[in-house]
């Protein structure tokens, strides 16, 4: 299998829809067949199986959070490059192409930014957005330094650096983002950030202000946990698998 799409869900009924036309349009850009992995994370609305019923693989597991739902996505995975994608599809589906080979070659980990030159927003209220960024330069002061967007829910991972950071991730909530960065860091691997379109969905599952102490303290409790650790090297080689996808 050479990608694998996962997708967390909590409570995202009324966004099942969305979710299955994204994954089609995803599925029609691209010139082979992909694997889709929607974790439910303990819903009670029918998400899992609405999911089902649009044709979806589904895992289900207790609510924990976010973080906990990527985990068990990334590490059920068989794809050569696996993606997180949320159920709202805030980035155009056809956008993946652009964090893939043969676009993209030579990564470990690619981010969608949201925050370079050639990024656009659309629909963010401006004090959502001003938390947000605020929040990144503490981010950048306290452990990444160098990463201008560490929270959208678009990621893409070799297989092998899946395997090695989400064996070791603890956090699961929102703060997973900023663990997984932090620790494909550690392991010196090659990350790259991707400039998308990014719309703002006003149903989105983050409290700015509710969320926001939790999210600080988690960057305190990331940075402790690799002061404290043994020094760690995944026991891979870099590469990617450009040569094993089809030509778009």
């Amino acid at each position: 299998m050479l990608l694998s799409i996962i997708i967390p869900a909590w409570q995202e009924a009324r966004r099942i829809p969305t979710t299955i036309e994204g994954v089609e349009r995803l599925r029609s850009a691209l010139p082979y067949p992909i694997e889709v992995i929607l974790v439910d994370d303990g819903s009670t609305d029918g998400t899992a199986a609405l999911a089902e019923a649009g044709g979806l693989t589904v895992l289900r597991r207790p609510h924990k959070g976010k973080g906990a739902a990527v985990r068990t996505g990334m590490l059920a995975a068989n794809g050569m490059y696996r993606m997180i994608a949320d159920a709202d599809w805030s980035m155009a589906p056809e956008q993946a192409l652009l964090m893939l080979p043969p676009v993209l070659t030579g990564f470990d980990m690619a981010i969608a930014s949201r925050e370079l030159p050639d990024s656009s927003r659309s629909h963010e209220p401006h004090w959502r957005h001003l938390i947000g960024r605020t929040y990144n330069k503490l981010v950048r002061s306290i452990l990444l330094p160098g990463i201008h967007d560490t929270q959208c829910g678009f990621k893409v991972f070799r297989a092998e650096a899946a395997r090695a950071i989400f064996s070791r991730t603890r956090e699961d909530g929102w703060a997973f983002d900023i663990e997984v960065l932090a620790l494909a860091r550690e392991y010196g691997l090659r990350v790259v950030e991707v400039p998308i379109d990014w719309t703002h969905n006003r149903d989105s599952r983050v409290r700015p202000f509710l969320d926001a102490p939790g999210m600080v303290a988690a960057l305190f409790r990331i940075r402790a946990r690799l002061v404290s650790s043994a020094p760690f090297t995944p026991n891979f080689e870099p590469r990617d698998y450009s040569d094993q996808l089809p030509r778009f």
